[in-house]
């Protein structure tokens, strides 16, 4: 299965899915916020144009099921952001998939913070970051987790 998975770069043919994706998980768990609206109706100007990075996973009989970002945040710091996968492809462990590929480029990138943020009731999702290197920081909460107000949860990435 995870063979079959293909990672795929941000291009604008591919923004629909973007959108579609992180809302339908946003809007499971809690309310979309401004900040969403921004970022995932154009991605085009909020991420990429700003030095980020949007990758997609494709997944050979469902087509595109889950997407993640990384959102510059200046000083060569990337917040992981927007990773999701649609209901349809939940439990064939697509974040994982992809989680792991953007984990790779974040070290070829050479970036030198690497962080995100999320909310407790994420605890699936909270244990495959702790899984793959995040640890709980309260540095990036105070930095950054008022960027959302459904925030209570930052960790920082440690290769």
């Amino acid at each position: 299965m995870h063979t079959q998975v293909v990672i795929k770069p941000f291009e604008p043919a591919l923004a629909e899915h973007f959108e579609t994706i992180n809302k339908q998980w946003i809007n499971d768990m809690f309310v979309l916020e401004t900040i969403d609206h921004q970022v995932l109706e154009d991605p085009q100007s909020h991420i990429i144009d700003k030095g980020g990075k949007i990758w997609f996973a494709e997944h050979p009989t469902l087509g595109v099921v889950g997407t993640c970002a990384f959102w510059n945040k200046g000083d060569n710091s990337f917040e992981l952001t927007k990773m999701g996968v649609l209901k349809s492809a939940r439990g064939l462990k697509i974040g994982e998939i992809l989680l792991q590929y953007v984990l790779n480029e974040a070290k070829s990138l050479g970036i030198n913070k690497l962080f995100l943020l999320t909310n407790a009731k994420c605890e699936s999702a909270i244990h495959l970051y702790q899984k793959n290197g995040f640890v709980h920081d309260k540095n990036i909460m105070q930095d950054y987790g008022q960027n959302y107000a459904r925030c209570n949860v930052a960790m920082l990435y440690k290769d």
